[in-house]
C-alpha cells in the first residue's frame, strides 16, 4: 500500500489554518513555558502515533533545552518520576486523560494532581493546548501529512 499524503489542507482552504494558528499564538503567548508545552505536545503525538507531529515537537523539545533523556523516556514517564517536576508529571496525567478522554474522563486524582501545580490560568492554557495538539495529529493523520524530507529543527 503506498502511503501519500491525501490533501494539504493548508493549500485547499488556507482559511481553515487560521483558527488553529490564532490558537498555538495563545497557547505560546501564556505562562506554561516552551518545555512543558513540548512535553505535553510530544506526549499526545506519541499516544495518537503522530508521526509528523512527533518529529515537529522532539525538535522543538530540543531548541527549548529540554533534556534529552525527558525526550527519550516521556512514554515511560510513569516509570521515571524524577526526571520530571511535578508541573511536568500533572501536565502529561492530564494530556494522557483528555487524549484518552473516552476512555475514563480526567480522573479526581489527577485534577486534583493539576490543581496543585498550577493555577485556573495555566489550567486553562493547558486545556487549550492538550485539545490544540490532538486536532493537530487529527488533521496530520487523516490527510496523511508528509514529513519533511529533513528532521525539522
Amino acid at each position: 500500500m503506498a502511503f501519500q499524503q491525501r490533501i494539504n489542507v493548508s493549500q485547499a482552504d488556507p482559511a481553515a489554518y487560521k483558527p488553529m494558528f490564532a490558537m498555538e499564538k495563545y497557547i505560546h503567548s501564556g505562562t506554561l513555558g516552551e518545555q512543558l508545552l513540548s512535553l505535553v505536545k510530544i506526549r499526545a503525538s506519541q499516544i495518537n502515533g503522530c508521526a509528523y507531529c512527533l518529529d515537529m515537537h522532539n525538535a522543538e523539545a530540543r531548541a527549548a533545552s529540554v533534556p534529552q533523556r525527558k525526550i527519550d523516556v516521556l512514554a515511560g514517564w510513569h516509570e521515571a518520576p524524577r526526571l520530571y517536576s511535578d508541573r511536568d508529571r500533572a501536565a502529561i496525567a492530564l494530556t494522557e486523560q483528555i487524549t484518552l478522554i473516552s476512555e475514563h474522563g480526567v480522573t479526581d486524582d489527577v485534577w486534583a494532581e493539576v490543581q496543585a501545580a498550577f493555577s485556573e490560568k495555566e489550567i486553562a492554557e493547558l486545556i487549550m493546548a492538550i485539545g490544540a495538539i490532538n486536532v493537530w495529529n487529527r488533521i496530520a493523520i487523516a490527510t496523511r501529512l508528509d514529513l519533511p524530507a529533513e528532521q525539522q529543527k
